[in-house]
C-alpha cells in the first residue's frame, strides 16, 4: 500500500466548534498517524500520514462532518515518513 502525508489548514470557522476532536475520533477508525492543532490565526492545521484510501476517505468525511464551518481549506503533499509521526492525537 501507498504512504502519504499531507498538510491541510481549513479556515472558516473552525476553532471553538470541536473540530479537531471530531477529527480526532474520525481517525480513531483508521490506520493514521498525525497531529491536528489550532493555530493562532484562527485556522486549524491537521498533519496526517497514511495509505492513500484510508487518508481519502478520512478527509472525506471531515469534510462533511465539519462542512458549515469549512471556507476554504489548504492541501500540501509532503514526503512520507520524515519525521516519523506517531499515533493520531490533538495538540493543544
Amino acid at each position: 500500500m501507498h504512504r502519504e502525508r499531507r498538510r491541510l489548514c481549513y479556515s472558516g470557522r473552525v476553532q471553538g466548534v470541536g473540530f479537531r476532536y471530531t477529527a480526532n475520533r474520525i481517525a480513531q477508525n483508521f490506520d493514521l498517524a498525525g497531529t491536528i492543532r489550532n493555530l493562532p490565526d484562527g485556522r486549524v492545521e491537521l498533519l496526517v500520514e497514511g495509505n492513500t484510501s484510508d487518508l481519502n476517505v478520512f478527509l472525506e468525511a471531515i469534510a462533511e462532518s465539519m462542512k458549515r464551518y469549512i471556507e476554504d481549506v489548504a492541501v500540501e503533499t509532503l514526503p512520507a515518513g520524515e519525521p516519523p509521526l506517531g499515533s493520531f492525537s490533538v495538540v493543544c
